[in-house]
């Protein structure tokens, strides 16, 4: 089995703000795996706040014994592995999550998704995420949205209402909204829960600051719109921690440490009686693919991620009527332009 990986620079269309950062790029690491013939592909995405870097990354990978990953997988003890190499660097850690499990597609001449026991029919819709921007922009960028059925909007700051007053001047599309733990006033945020519930949206991202579970429950307890925890809920142990502060979670694999823990993540949620969101950072089609993957096992989806980006080296996956189409691929499904 051979190991090889190369730092690459994923540029964005637009610079992406939200309520506490900017940025128009992210550095992400394309990871490939190889084993009798067969090549697996992950990816990591590396967004600043979450503090992994090009060479962060290649430190963990230096440290990686290839011959624990051994076949047939054990996806539990090789996750268990990594976590014993270092704490924290889930997105290098869910890039050799994700190959892995394109490989074992490969191997198995199987989709991942079939693997993973989803079932594309029940493809839910992808949101397309508008960072916070001048009215201009925004209504740019909702142009660009054409063809999506729900848009996924940045927010956190004293802009809100009218960013939001912005899109409904030229859309009427359901909403999602992230605050990005931009909220700081209960009554205010409770307020503007019932503003943003008259004005479409469906969801609210984590509204407030993800260490104080007792605000964001107050509000999840008295909100007309879902309250999901997106930067509250990174790995397994946090889906328990959710119930009874928020309504649903959000599951990235560049938190999870990739699809074997998120595949948990699901099956402890719908044990809880909690909702799931499929979100993404900024991606190639090779994370949003492995995303895809266990998309049909969500209520809601938001992995944008290759929409937003000028230059994806992939092919595009499949997109119709605001939703992705899985193919029938062994493993993930990539395609190389």
């Amino acid at each position: 089995m051979e190991l090889t990986y190369q730092p690459y620079e994923l540029q964005l269309k637009h610079a992406f703000t939200i309520a506490k950062f900017s940025r128009t790029s992210t550095p992400v690491i394309l990871v490939q795996i190889s084993h009798e013939s067969k090549t697996g592909y992950g990816e990591a995405s590396m967004v600043p706040y979450m503090g992994e870097s090009h060479q962060s990354a290649a430190e963990f990978l230096s440290k990686i014994d290839i011959s624990q990953f051994s076949y047939p997988f054990d996806f539990g003890a090789i996750v268990n592995y990594l976590d014993s190499i270092a704490t924290g660097n889930p997105a290098i850690k869910a890039a050799l999550d994700i190959a892995l499990h394109d490989l074992d597609g490969k191997l198995k001449n199987q989709p991942c998704w079939q693997l993973l026991g989803s079932n594309p029919a029940l493809m839910p819709v992808t949101s397309f995420t508008i960072g916070i921007d001048t009215p201009e922009m925004v209504i740019k960028k909702v142009k660009e949205a054409e063809g999506f059925k729900v848009i996924k909007v940045k927010l956190g700051r004293d802009t809100d209402k009218e960013l939001i007053t912005t899109i409904r001047s030229v859309t009427d599309v359901p909403l999602y909204v992230d605050a990005n733990q931009g909220w700081t006033d209960l009554q205010q945020s409770l307020d503007m829960t019932h503003w943003l519930h008259e004005q479409g949206v469906q969801l609210i991202e984590q509204p407030m600051l993800k260490t104080d579970p007792d605000s964001n429950a107050w509000l999840t307890e008295r909100s007309p719109i879902p309250i999901i925890g997106d930067e509250a809920v990174q790995r397994f142990e946090d889906v328990e921690k959710a119930r009874g502060v928020y309504t649903g979670i959000n599951i990235k694999l560049m938190k999870s440490a990739g699809l074997y823990e998120a595949k948990r993540m699901i099956d402890k949620a719908r044990e809880l009686d909690l909702k799931i969101m499929i979100g993404c950072m900024t991606e190639t089609s090779c994370a949003a693919l492995a995303g895809l993957a266990i998309a049909p096992q969500a209520d809601w989806v938001d992995l944008d991620g290759p929409f937003l980006v000028s230059n994806n080296p992939y092919v595009m996956p499949e997109f119709s009527d605001g939703k992705y189409i899985l193919n029938h691929d062994p493993g993930l499904g990539l395609r190389f332009s």
